[in-house]
């Protein structure tokens, strides 16, 4: 008991274990955020050849760095292996394609072709930068290849009605493209070059390329396989300590004799800030719905490049436009979700809610969306080039970085609105944190509401002028940390109190729940991050850390599948002697699909995230299959499994206090059915197949080549890419419409029954 009267309601120890692990991962993090400034591949004041004429500088390395954001190529390719998956990579054609003009230079000099392969690969890999006098000498054969690689990206990047296949940016200034060129020159010599006193490259001999003598370094195989130790050894102990403690993981309130007494929810009276999140919840379904549109449309440039079914679609929404309105909407809809939930859950927490509660609510609704509109126009204008390179792109346009597209001054506004968002929850808490201890639910809600913002923020740490190994570090802090890591022990939290005000888990039980993931994902997720920057600019020891605490990662996601009847029983009445929330009626228990779109998260998390997350982290896996289709498999299945469905539970969660008794449980139900046979579908008729082939065709016939356009133009490939419209076509309609309805649904009885007085917020049982 605490001097004041609070006291935790659970033992003080997992408080502290919460404490050193989240210190002790953070401390190395920082660390290493410190180092990775000095970690990071240098950008040459000037490129010199080897007669001492300048060929380029650093601010043209930086002005095409620029170019290449500007235009959204990371949402046509990728660099480095990030970004889009249908264009190619573009480090790898650099490489690739400059290693075949450097052998062919040598040959017109008189060398034999294993002379001049031999001659090219010690070029690539001899280091001629001088830290002195930060200059770099490129070898004749080297100059030769930035000179021809020039005019190829000339005529790559040409008027859209000169090209064919999928359509690229027109970039037409000549001035553009060279700086473009440069910065892809930057690229393949990073990738080529050894880090000073070691015997890789900067990106630890990433891409595979032959010509450059890129071949996987001992370190990728040593710590896949340590990994894997971990993992085992991890797993392991993660079975004994639920085997000794039966204290751990879900467990009914009362387990004998137990019914459920909720109330009808109609008869619950929603405050006002509660009916606002009508609007927020509308909102979602039509982002949710425009998100599954473009990415059909995506699919569908798959396998019919220059058009969607002969209409020029793609002279409007070019695939980087689609594909970037296609993840921002992701984001932007399942936030959403989270920040409606976090409104409408706070009172039932407090018991009460504050005066003018939902003016504050409509008013971050109505800043919401003209960050959306603005953010997604402005990536559209900058990438059209209606938003020149000498005005704001940066912005008003795009970022260029895959996650952080929108423009600055829209990150900036986003970020305000999810402070915003916080004090309206903090003002709805306020009452209930004065009663608590610091340790206590209540604290743990509004502590996860803060890491929302405070992580995303992590995106403004870098500015325009940024070399992009410490873009790419700070960039997945949002990618990892805030998506993965921060949003997962969000959902945690949200979904423990909902079983907590549902009357159907006690408050212990719920907070054990929370702690133990708090540690778990505080040992792995954390420094886990780094398995994102295997190859891009940092050493083997950010390598090190990433695979062996990702493997880390998976161990809180076995705890799904050893819970997962446990949490499917929470539904049921205790008098059912296997029953599960499957078989409950919704008159016997209103959430019933909410409860299974929350088993569906479970699922998702643990084959998503966990299986398919562990296969690409192993570095020796992702040396060959980085920025291929499993990527997207991984993507899709975290991305939309979790926190896809997890938004539409939310929704259904509330849809049900709006929406009268006997209408929406078959909408809910196909929904449900849909969503997630449809994901399966895309993801084993789809994803997984062609994943498997590009992997085998990086491997037999050279990265470049597997992520060329031209690879899903093959037959067997089109063929996989024709049967996914089975699963886009399920997921959309039996999938998404419905969601759409339930949303106008809500809309349309957002003024339904009495209202609380007194500020009173009611609750959801007997």
């Amino acid at each position: 008991m605490s001097k004041d009267g609070k006291s935790m309601v659970i033992s003080t120890k997992w408080l502290g274990a919460a404490i050193l692990t989240f210190v002790l991962g953070f401390s190395i993090l920082g660390v290493l955020s410190y180092m990775v400034y000095d970690e990071s591949p240098p950008i040459p004041s000037e490129v010199v050849s080897e007669d001492g004429r300048i060929l380029f500088t650093g601010a043209d390395i930086m002005a095409g760095q620029h170019i290449f954001q500007k235009y959204g190529l990371m949402q046509y390719g990728t660099i480095f292996g990030h970004g889009a998956y249908l264009g190619p990579d573009f480090t790898a054609q650099y490489l690739h394609r400059a290693g075949l003009r450097m052998v062919d230079f040598h040959q017109q000099n008189g060398r034999s072709e294993n002379e001049a392969i031999a001659t090219v690969r010690e070029e690539f890999k001899q280091n001629r930068y001088d830290p002195q006098s930060e200059r770099l000498t490129l070898a004749a054969s080297q100059v030769a290849a930035f000179e021809g690689l020039t005019g190829f990206y000339t005529d790559y990047f040409s008027e859209p009605d000169e090209q064919r296949g999928l359509k690229r940016p027109a970039i037409t200034a000549l001035d553009e493209i060279r700086r473009l060129t440069v910065f892809f020159t930057w690229a393949a010599w990073v990738s080529a070059a050894e880090r000073p006193g070691e015997v890789y490259s900067y990106t630890n001999n990433w891409p595979p390329e032959p010509l450059a003598a890129n071949t996987p370094t001992p370190d990728a195989l040593l710590w896949s396989v340590l990994s894997l130790i971990a993992l085992l050894g991890g797993a392991g102990l993660l079975f004994f300590f639920i085997g000794r403690y039966d204290l751990l993981g879900w467990h009914r309130a009362d387990p004998k004799g137990y019914e459920l007494a909720f109330r009808p929810p109609g008869e619950v009276r929603l405050t006002p800030s509660q009916r606002a999140t009508a609007w927020y919840f509308l909102v979602v379904a039509g982002l949710f719905l425009a998100q599954g549109l473009l990415g059909g449309l995506n699919a569908h440039y798959h396998v019919e490049p220059g058009s969607f079914y002969g209409i020029p679609v793609d002279e409007w929404i070019p695939y980087n436009i689609s594909r970037m309105w296609h993840l921002q909407l992701a984001l932007f809809f399942t936030s959403s979700a989270f920040l409606a939930m976090g409104i409408f859950l706070a009172p039932m927490v407090a018991g009460s809610e504050p005066r003018h509660q939902s003016a504050l609510a409509i008013t971050l609704f109505g800043a919401l969306v003209v960050v959306v509109v603005g953010s997604l126009l402005g990536e559209a204008g900058g990438i059209k080039n209606l938003i020149t390179s000498e005005g704001p792109w940066f912005w008003l346009g795009t970022q260029g970085w895959e996650y952080l597209d929108l423009g600055r001054l829209w990150q900036i506004l986003l970020v305000s609105g999810m402070f915003f968002w916080v004090v309206i929850v903090f003002r709805a808490l306020r009452s209930r944190l004065r009663q608590e201890h610091p340790g206590n639910m209540p604290w743990l809600f509004f502590y996860s509401a803060l890491s929302i913002p405070l992580f995303y923020a992590a995106g403004l740490a870098f500015w325009k002028d940024v070399n992009f190994t410490v873009m790419e570090f700070w960039r997945f802090w949002v990618v990892h940390l805030w998506v993965e890591d921060f949003l997962e022990l969000f959902t945690t939290i949200m979904v423990a109190y909902l079983f907590v005000l549902l009357g159907v888990v006690r408050m212990t039980v719920a907070t054990r729940i929370v702690y133990l993931d708090i540690i778990l994902y505080s040992i792995g997720g954390v420094i886990g991050t780094l398995h994102h920057l295997y190859f891009s600019g940092t050493s083997s020891m950010y390598m090190a850390f990433g695979a062996f605490f990702s493997a880390m990662e998976v161990i809180p996601l076995l705890l799904l599948t050893l819970e997962a009847w446990r949490f499917m029983r929470l539904g049921a009445p205790s008098d059912t002697a296997n029953g599960s929330v499957l078989q409950v009626s919704t008159v016997d228990f209103p959430h019933k699909w909410a409860v299974m779109f929350l088993v569906a998260v479970g699922f998702w998390n643990f084959l998503g995230a966990g299986v398919f997350g562990f296969l690409i982290n192993l570095p020796i896996v992702s040396y060959y299959e980085i920025g291929t289709q499993f990527t997207a498999n991984h993507a899709h299945g975290a991305m939309m499994g979790v926190y896809g469905m997890l938004a539409v539970a939310f929704l259904v969660f509330v849809a049900r206090y709006f929406i009268p008794a006997d209408r929406g449980g078959r909408a809910m139900a196909i929904s449900f059915w849909s969503l997630n046979i449809g994901l399966l579908l895309m993801l084993f008729v789809n994803l997984i197949p062609i994943g498997t082939l590009q992997l085998y065709d990086a491997v037999a016939n050279g990265y470049w080549h597997a992520r060329e356009p031209e690879f899903f133009q093959s037959t067997t490939v089109h063929l996989f890419e024709w049967l996914r419209m089975i699963g886009d076509t399920l997921f959309i309609v039996g999938g998404i419409f419905p969601v759409v309805y339930l949303a106008i649904l809500m809309f349309l009885y957002r003024n339904r029954g009495e209202k609380p007085t007194n500020g009173v917020a009611e609750s959801f049982t007997a």
